[in-house]
């Protein structure tokens, strides 16, 4: 799974069908993987398993689920659920969220992030390598007074967590597969991202992360125009702390400094940059902000670049 795209359905008359229907065609593309953001509509990992299901084959995985507003428990459940009906192709990304997201939907406060996330993480393996849970944390407590394995997906789900900062590395490093960085240039993740989690993954006796980068990109001859049209759709992120540190330790000051926009060979380019950084894996997202033509073209060349 080198390369891979996230998919955005959202204006379609029905998401699920739509985002089917774009599975399918990033597999006929060469693309590798699938992946599925997390908001307050579709359900991520229900959504995974029906295209998982529907596409053999393609990798599957969601990028990604928040941590505050849910319980290792249910989150077992869903992930489980939909690595049995991959038949082994699903992969779990978690995140901590963002505070006005968090407090503003769930009317709960957004306190001591990375001691949840560190919870979260230790019941959620358990439950998804042994189907059985007996954790009591500060935070959290999840037990099993019934057995919670789903049968199918006895191989157990990746953990993966979009980490960025110097605590969240050093927890994802100790306890999950590998990292989801977004809006992390190959500058950021060189000097700063990957040496942080493979030091925390190595000194947990782990084997070393799989280092999923996001990138926003897309293959455009009209570079200036996506460009003011990217920075629009991204400026949400520059509100947020984890984001601006990300984007700035890449060189930018903007969310639109670290997306990926150019001619077939200025994005492989850059491809090959974010590789030769560290990543494992490269999943370009927001291909659709040009239109279908345009996002037609990335798919092209990304699957090229899979092959």
């Amino acid at each position: 799974m080198t390369m891979g795209v996230a998919l955005n359905a959202r204006d379609a008359a029905n998401e699920i069908d739509a985002t089917v229907a774009l599975a399918r065609e990033a597999a006929g593309a060469g693309l590798r993987s699938a992946w599925f953001g997390q908001r307050f509509g579709v359900d991520s990992p229900a959504l995974a398993g029906i295209v998982g299901r529907e596409v053999p084959g393609l990798q599957v995985g969601t990028s990604a689920v928040p941590v505050f507003g849910r319980h290792p428990l249910l989150v077992s459940s869903q992930a489980q659920t939909a690595q049995a009906a991959t038949h082994g192709r699903y992969h779990l990304g978690l995140a901590l969220g963002a505070k006005h997201l968090v407090e503003g939907g769930f009317g709960i406060p957004f306190e001591r992030p990375i001691a949840r996330l560190r919870e979260f993480l230790t019941a959620l393996r358990q439950l998804t390598e042994t189907g059985s849970a007996d954790f009591h944390g500060e935070l959290l407590t999840a037990t099993t007074p019934i057995p919670a394995r789903v049968p199918g997906a006895e191989g157990g789900v990746p953990l993966l967590v979009a980490a960025m900062g110097p605590q969240a590395l050093r927890v994802s490093g100790e306890l999950a597969d590998g990292i989801l960085p977004y809006l992390a240039g190959p500058r950021a993740l060189a000097e700063h991202i990957v040496p942080a989690v493979t030091r925390a993954a190595e000194e947990a006796g782990r084997p070393a992360p799989r280092i999923v980068a996001l990138v926003n990109g897309v293959v455009t001859d009209d570079v200036d125009a996506v460009r003011q049209r990217v920075a629009g759709q991204l400026a949400f992120y520059e509100k947020i702390p984890s984001y601006v540190r990300a984007i700035q330790l890449s060189g930018g000051s903007q969310a639109v400094d670290v997306a990926v926009i150019g001619d077939e060979k200025a994005v492989a380019a850059e491809v090959r940059r974010y590789r030769d950084a560290g990543a494992t894996e490269v999943v370009f997202a927001g291909t659709e902000v040009a239109g279908e033509a345009a996002r037609r073209r990335t798919w092209a060349l990304l699957g090229e670049l899979a092959g």
